[in-house]
């Protein structure tokens, strides 16, 4: 057995998928939302027994290392490792598993890392008082500096310049790290963070991929400055502190979505565990799908100020527009999380979290202040500003809940705001699932117990080859496949008959081994013979068809003693 069977033989691909989806078990299934497109009714699976996960929206299937390497954006190599370090199972060294992508980004890596604790180093550092001094006036204890790994980049410029050419990194991969950068006139490199309090951006695995540096001097700009994606970073995907908040996200159900790093902090210090930030840009459907496989709820809690509401609008519509239930904490005094921390306490902040209304009221309070009320115009302008939220409203009694308290609450005909939800509702983009279209019942039973036991595989193809009813079956070349394997002396695993069979068998596969049944059935030795018994039947039902058929065209013909020999074929078959 080489490594990669070893690996995937060693762990179990329900537990590693669970780290990423809510799953629910169902029998030797476990189903949940696909965390690779964007659905409201679960259509992912992943199978116990065969270790392979599936979703019949999107098409998404293989084994637990494409998975890894399909939801981190990982080369085989990276995944294989991350899987063997996560499980703590040895790795050989073998260099046909790395490439020179892998390579790359294992460079860039162990580039932020370094960038990570030089950073650290320079904060405790004579030159690192003015950071020192901010996060001492912004209430930042030691406790959280050291948790959030919080550093400094001094303003000469060459602190990771100097640190990686002395590792022996080459101008390719510093210039690929995005943390220097390349002088145009003679070439050489400088740092790209330079006097600013640093922020290490983590991936869901805690591994650093980026920074957020914020100025420190007067008139420094930007305010907040941040990595550059590179091959190991996509800040549209990434949302800040996820792998510290994950396990709270999914132990209370929700997620505290807030603007910037030093809110975060706060939120945290606060025991709001569940807090996350997008990474210096507005929020967008990756980083919402990357969130929504941990919690299909979040709070929004925005700056009060103009730039914060209209940040808040934005992403309402993307969590919106990906199925998840928002509700929106808007904090009174003009304050920002931190500072509302600072002056409330913990203990009310957690309180107004726990309080947070509906965004449908957070929005009409936007309209209201907006537009005229007072006026017949004023109070539809502010529906037509509700209608872009209300185009992702699915349900229906949900609409109608809605339709109801916007009326009262703008004070419009009940019926006028229905008609405008109508025609929105109507408007909105679906998702389409694909159905699945599930074979008859003995190919079911019969191609499961196949694949459930070594037993039943030497026991039935044997029989199956004797047979050719099974031939019109819809499953016939996962049959053929299945005898193929057999016959060729190899250990039968799952993996390599759905990797030998067309994308169309495929989906057919997969229809099959995640078909509803009773949780307490196992598919037997006796069901795949009852199986055989009924395809023998079906044989000689067609047999005893095809031979009346000919008899009648022979006594049409005149052909009498052709008739009486196709007969006596006839009655044999009947005495077997």
């Amino acid at each position: 057995m080489d490594f990669v069977d070893q690996l995937k033989s060693s762990i179990d691909i329900v537990d590693v998928v669970g780290q990423y989806v809510r799953l629910r078990k169902a029998g030797t299934r476990y189903i949940g939302l696909c965390p690779f497109h964007t659905e409201r009714t679960p259509s992912f699976g992943v199978h116990s027994v065969h270790q392979f996960y599936k979703c019949f929206g999107c098409g998404a299937g293989g084994d637990v290392i494409k998975f890894v390497m399909e939801i981190e954006g990982l080369t085989f190599y990276e995944a294989l490792k991350s899987l063997a370090e996560r499980y703590g199972i040895p790795m050989p060294k073998r260099a046909e598993y790395s490439d020179p992508e892998t390579k790359l980004r294992a460079a860039l890596y162990w580039m932020h890392e370094i960038a990570r604790d030089l950073f650290r180093a320079a904060l405790r550092s004579s030159e690192g008082a003015a950071a020192r001094a901010y996060l001492a006036k912004r209430g930042v204890s030691a406790a959280l500096v050291q948790e959030f790994e919080l550093g400094y980049a001094d303003a000469s410029g060459h602190l990771l310049t100097r640190a990686f050419e002395k590792e022996g990194f080459n101008a390719e991969q510093m210039e690929a790290s995005g943390l220097v950068i390349r002088r145009q006139e003679d070439g050489r490199f400088y740092d790209r963070f330079r006097g600013r309090l640093m922020f290490p951006i983590h991936n869901e695995q805690g591994k650093v991929i980026a920074f957020g540096g914020r100025a420190l001097a007067d008139g420094q700009e930007p305010k907040y400055l941040n990595s550059s994606d590179t091959e190991i970073y996509h800040k549209k995907r990434v949302l800040f502190n996820l792998h510290r908040a994950k396990e709270a996200i999914r132990k209370s159900n929700r997620a505290v979505l807030v603007e910037g790093y030093m809110d975060v902090i706060g939120v945290w210090a606060a025991g709001v565990r569940e807090v996350v930030a997008s990474c210096g840009t507005a929020l967008v459907s990756d980083q919402v799908r990357s969130l929504r496989r941990h919690t299909e709820r979040v709070v929004v809690n925005f700056d009060p100020d103009q730039a914060g509401v209209a940040a808040a609008e934005r992403s309402i519509e993307i969590l919106l527009e990906e199925n998840v239930r928002v509700r929106v904490l808007e904090l009174e005094g003009g304050d920002d999380p931190d500072e509302y921390i600072k002056k409330n306490g913990a203990e009310m902040y957690r309180a107004r979290v726990e309080q947070a209304p509906g965004y449908f009221q957070w929005l009409a309070d936007r309209a209201r202040a907006r537009f005229d009320m007072q006026t017949a115009e004023g109070r539809i302008a502010g529906l037509q500003f509700l209608l872009p939220a209300i185009r992702r409203v699915n349900d229906k009694l949900e609409r109608a809940a809605i339709a109801e308290e916007v009326a009262n609450y703008l004070h419009i005909e009940r019926g006028l705001v229905l008609e405008h939800f109508r025609k929105a509702a109507a408007g909105r983009r679906e998702t389409l699932e694909k159905v699945r279209e599930l074979p008859r019942p003995v190919e079911q039973i019969l191609l499961n117990a196949l694949l459930a036991s070594e037993e039943v595989r030497k026991a039935v193809l044997p029989k199956l080859k004797g047979i050719s009813e099974w031939k019109r079956f819809a499953t016939r070349r996962i049959f053929e496949t299945l005898i193929q394997i057999e016959e060729s002396g190899a250990p039968f695993r799952f993996a390599e008959l759905e990797a030998r069979l067309a994308d169309s068998d495929k989906e057919a596969l997969a229809a099959v081994v995640f078909a509803d049944k009773p949780e307490d059935e196992e598919y037997s030795l006796e069901q795949a013979l009852a199986c055989i018994r009924t395809l023998e039947e079906a044989e000689r039902e067609a047999r005893r068809s095809e031979l009346k058929t000919r008899i009648k065209e022979a006594e049409r013909a005149g052909m009498l003693e052709e008739a009486l020999r196709i007969t006596e074929e006839l009655s044999r078959l009947d005495r077997n």
